[in-house]
């Protein structure tokens, strides 16, 4: 080989290497080493309290919401278990967590009905006022609980979007509302894969 031929390759190996991506190729918003996000202590729906170490080993995704919501968090809800559906044999190795940010209303028994309605294998979380409050600000989840109106009924205008951490416990991922089922998916076989 000539050495314009030699300069060539290695030129060319060169271009190719610095075109290569550095890490995995996330679609969802990556917040690897974020500060927030670090600890949860709530009560699941069969009454056991669970922290985020109860889940390593599984990849983890967090959703606040409420059961009276009219349109974010069931679809939310029914997007996860459309990923848990695409995961396959791999859905085991997956665990969906949503958390209420209405106490008052959803209760173990109405979260028992409905979180697992949506897959058998999701966990409703629950606290009192205070353990809601500081689970929020750990998140940094924005939560408004609007006056009742006629009937007492009334709405909680809440931040909308799902975090997912890693197998290892580190929170890597948030989920914009409206994302989709697939881009989730692929991010998450990406985090079960060890990326």
């Amino acid at each position: 080989m000539g050495r314009a031929a030699a300069l060539v390759l290695a030129l060319s190996v060169l271009i190719a290497g610095c075109n290569q991506s550095r890490g995995p190729a996330f679609e969802l918003t990556d917040v690897t080493g974020a500060g927030f996000g670090r600890e949860l202590t709530l009560t699941d729906h069969t009454g056991k309290t669970r922290t985020l170490a109860d889940f390593k080993g599984k990849a983890v995704a967090i959703f606040f919401g409420y059961t009276h919501c009219p349109d974010v968090c069931p679809v939310t809800l029914s997007e996860m278990a459309a990923v848990a559906n695409d995961l396959g044999k791999d859905a085991d190795r997956l665990q969906v967590l949503f958390v209420t940010v209405d106490p008052e209303r959803d209760t173990r028994e109405v979260l028992s009905k409905y979180v697992p309605a949506f897959n058998p294998a999701f966990l409703g979380l629950y606290g009192d006022a205070d353990a809601t409050a500081r689970a929020a600000k750990e998140f940094k989840v924005f939560v408004n609980k609007q006056p009742a109106g006629a009937g007492g009924a009334y709405t909680v205008d809440h931040s909308a979007g799902t975090f997912i951490y890693d197998p290892a416990g580190r929170l890597r991922l948030f989920a914009a509302y409206g994302q989709g089922a697939a881009k989730m998916s692929h991010d998450i076989r990406l985090l079960l894969q060890g990326q």
